[in-house]
């Protein structure tokens, strides 16, 4: 596949909407997570509208909302659009609940294109393989980042039991997320 200009409008539009934005408690720019997604997707055979939803699947649900997303659509297309909304928690703001959106999430998972699971499961292994990565520095520092009410190992052992439990998705990506969530879970119940 060769990635086209519309692929290159994406990133740049991606590194636009979330300029000023650090991925939460460190100085590294959230960028960087787009991209880390963006790579997981094509490497797992990913379309190029899967890739552009990659760089934008926070877009809306983190920059502008249900507006974000109609710019989504008038510049990359319905397919674009519709894997990013089927990849936010919601559009709301200031958000709902913790506990609530997760779980909200979860439930959709069956439902979800397999554009948006490719997506989603991509984006959170970036994700976990950050918070592993900061708990070794940090230990149990790091959790003053999150949402009190957050339990992350619980969210992430969850995601890995939603992704399994849907029929035909077959991605190592998920083996890989599980294995990163593994050596979490062991790493916080040695310091628990």
């Amino acid at each position: 596949m060769v990635l086209d200009d519309r692929f290159m409008r994406a990133a740049a539009k991606a590194a636009e909407v979330h300029r000023d934005q650090m991925r939460k408690g460190t100085e590294i720019p959230y960028f960087a997570h787009l991209l880390a997604v963006c790579a997981l997707v094509l490497q797992d055979g990913g379309t190029e509208d899967e890739a552009i939803a990659a760089l934008l699947h926070d877009a809306a649900e983190d920059q502008g909302g249900e507006a974000m997303l109609e710019e989504i659509e008038a510049e990359f297309g319905s397919d674009v659009s519709e894997i990013v909304a089927e990849c936010s928690d919601t559009f709301e703001s200031p958000k709902p609940p913790w506990r609530a959106r997760k779980e909200r999430y979860i439930a959709h998972l069956p439902q979800a294109s397999r554009s948006a699971l490719r997506v989603s499961v991509a984006d959170k292994l970036d994700n976990a393989r950050a918070i592993l990565i900061d708990y070794r520095c940090l230990g149990e520092d790091l959790w003053a980042r999150f949402d009190p009410a957050a339990d992350v190992p619980w969210y992430y052992r969850s995601l890995i039991d939603a992704y399994r439990s849907i029929d035909g998705l077959d991605t190592p990506l998920i083996d890989e997320l599980d294995r990163t969530v593994g050596e979490l879970e062991l790493l916080t119940a040695r310091s628990g």
